[in-house]
């Protein structure tokens, strides 16, 4: 267990993306090692560079402070530091319901992102992580919080009283790989 002095759960702020840009670049180097296949579309064409031994997109940290600005206003970040430095992530997706007659106002949580980089787990910083997440969700009454677990992860969130959402329903895939950018692009330009 890494010495509750040097671990740090807070809340990120807009000055954390660089360092939550830097974990995100390492949870996918790690996906993509573990499950190594084609490319995703139009990543050739965004010109990965390598850098030091690994693939970086240049322009990467701008496109997601943009997400970051966009989201930043219904997701809450949480960053776990040691020593000052960015150990994980997580972050909580707020959707508020549409509001209904004699009802209180309501919400649910999305919980995404989770991610401690290799060195730093088992030492109880994604349980630090989580419970930070769900004190939240607690105290802002939130109706619940849901997740799409990987397979490797399933047992951590059973830990943490998550379970099968068997009422939900869930459609994969996109509009994109359907029917193709030509009908995305001509529904775009429509009025």
């Amino acid at each position: 267990m890494t010495d509750p002095k040097k671990l740090v759960i807070r809340l990120a702020g807009d000055a954390d993306g660089s360092a939550i840009a830097r974990l995100r670049r390492d949870w996918t180097q790690e996906q993509q090692a573990r499950e190594p296949g084609p490319q995703q579309p139009g990543i050739q064409e965004q010109g990965l560079q390598e850098h030091g031994g690994e693939r970086a997109e240049p322009g990467f940290e701008q496109r997601l402070a943009a997400w970051y600005e966009q989201e930043s206003s219904r997701r809450v970040f949480w960053l776990a530091e040691v020593d000052g430095v960015a150990a994980g992530m997580m972050n909580l997706t707020v959707f508020e319901r549409m509001p209904r007659p004699g009802r209180p106002a309501s919400r649910w949580g999305y919980l995404g992102n989770a991610f401690v980089l290799p060195e730093y787990r088992n030492q109880g910083i994604g349980k630090r992580l989580i419970r930070a997440l769900l004190d939240h969700a607690a105290r802002n009454d939130f109706a619940r919080v849901v997740l799409s677990p990987s397979e490797r992860s399933i047992s951590f969130y059973q830990r943490a009283g998550f379970g099968p959402a068997d009422e939900l329903m869930v459609r994969p895939g996109s509009y994109r790989r359907e029917h193709g950018d030509e009908d995305i692009a001509r529904l775009s330009t429509r009025r």
